[in-house]
């Protein structure tokens, strides 16, 4: 499936607003060829800058410009030997960004497309997501370039243990806890734990996204994609609307976008569309409950193509496009960064979408956000309607910290209010005289402040 471009330099620095072109500017020279990190932090300059302005003990104490310094980058080579024995070698990375509201917490991502710029707008995005929960988590980010498709389970193994072997000096219950994200899931999960487990000689909550076995949290697996649909539902519900009949468009077909299907079914919307790179499907009749097993057979065990899906159930599939064409009344793009651009964003007008639920991290490129507040519809930017699955990650640090199990019920009833909280906390800081809610400016005004606040705190360090 192919994937919209990123912004421009040019892009990113041009703004009406004097102070964020000037800070761009600076920014783009200080940190080069770190795209996807420029356009992350000009996202929330243009909601922050006027913010700051109006409060200037933000100013004089440059919280800001703090911010997006990171704490400390890591780099490392991971080196491992695959199933012919030969030597491979990898690029590790852990960018630790803030800690002022809580231990380092953001996931791990191998993919072979991964950068430093990557990790840094990852998360420079987790300080403001994370702040959103309410729980007290700081914001990192890492991985590597390692593929674990079409490696055997023992090559992944080896490369796990490798790499952890390196990150567990930078890592731990109270300083930074990682978790999972693009090609880090529960296999990836459990070999990791189970080195640092080997080489600390004790049992803690250094990562979430366990097993139930062994610490993991009911419904996290479910989790992003969940607290999407009911972030979005919150959004229609202050509307006097809600999911319940509505069409859905889903982009992706791995754990968020599972589960995102698996929570409009149960809210009685329908779900139409799921894609991969190689393309997505279109099943007008929807993807009722057992097509949606269907899907996770394919794409969790058998690791397959979602071109299968169209063959076994006899619907369309279009090679190498995205699924923003398909008329939907709401939209969930949740597979990877920018991959609905400007036209995309039209398209969705056109065809009469009034509602975004971005599941996947900044999906949407700035042009396209653009669209959607110039038109007005609801849209909820990442770092609030996917804040679900770091949530229930916080809430498996808790229960690891009491040695204790919450019930699935209890879990989900926890999602569902903090998604609540967020919608409300956008609603309090991205409302106008009008009664029109900007959530993109609300969720990036609730993320700074709380984060500012602790930094104010602090004094300089």
């Amino acid at each position: 499936m192919t994937t919209a471009s990123p912004s421009t330099s040019e892009t990113l620095i041009h703004s009406e607003n004097p102070s964020v072109q000037a800070f761009m500017t600076d920014l783009i020279k200080k940190t080069p060829h770190e795209t996807e990190f420029h356009q992350a932090v000009r996202e929330v300059a243009e909601s922050i800058f006027p913010f700051i302005d109006a409060n200037p003990v933000y100013k004089t104490a440059k919280i800001f410009e703090q911010l997006v310094v990171p704490d400390r980058t890591i780099l490392f080579r991971v080196c491992w030997a695959d199933d012919k024995g030969q030597i491979q070698i990898n690029q590790g990375y852990r960018v630790q960004f803030s800690n002022a509201i809580g231990p380092y917490k953001g996931g791990l991502r191998f993919h072979p497309s991964v950068s430093l710029g990557t990790f840094k707008f990852l998360g420079f995005e987790q300080i403001f997501k994370n702040s959103l929960t309410t729980l007290p988590m700081g914001a990192g980010k890492g991985g590597s370039d390692f593929d674990p498709k079409g490696k055997s389970d023992v090559e992944v193994m080896r490369f796990c243990q490798s790499f952890m072997r390196e990150l567990s000096r930078h890592i731990g219950a109270n300083i930074d806890v990682p978790a999972g994200d693009i090609g880090v899931g529960a296999r990836e999960i459990g070999y990791l734990f189970g080195q640092y487990k080997q080489m600390a000689n004790e049992f803690t909550g250094v990562l979430t996204g366990k097993g139930i076995a062994y610490g993991g949290s009911l419904i996290r697996p479910e989790a992003t994609g969940y607290g999407c649909v009911y972030f979005v539902e919150e959004m229609l519900k202050r509307n006097g609307d809600s999911v319940k009949g509505k069409t859905c468009i889903v982009s992706g077909s791995g754990n968020v976008a599972q589960y995102t299907v698996e929570k409009i079914l149960a809210l009685g919307g329908k779900a139409v569309t799921v894609s991969d790179s190689t393309g997505y499907v279109y099943d007008p009749a929807g993807i009722d409950h057992d097509k949606l097993d269907f899907i996770k057979e394919l794409k969790n065990v058998k690791r397959g193509r979602i071109e299968e899906y169209a063959t076994r159930y006899g619907c369309q599939f279009f090679a190498n496009e995205r699924p923003w064409s398909v008329k939907a009344d709401i939209a969930f793009p949740s597979a990877t960064q920018n991959e609905l651009d400007e036209q995309d964003a039209a398209t969705l007008i056109k065809n009469g979408c009034i509602a975004v639920g971005e599941g996947a991290n900044m999906p949407s490129t700035l042009e396209a956000i653009e669209v959607f507040r110039h038109h007005k519809i609801l849209f909820g930017p990442g770092k609030a309607a996917n804040a679900g699955g770091v949530a229930i990650s916080g809430l498996e640090m808790a229960q690891n910290s009491m040695r204790f199990h919450w019930s699935r019920e209890e879990v989900e009833a926890k999602l569902k209010d903090i998604m609540a909280r967020i919608h409300a906390q956008c609603v309090a800081y991205g409302q106008d005289a009008t009664g029109h809610v900007d959530y993109v400016t609300g969720a990036n005004v609730a993320g700074f402040k709380k984060v500012a606040d602790a930094m104010l705190s602090y004094g300089i360090i």
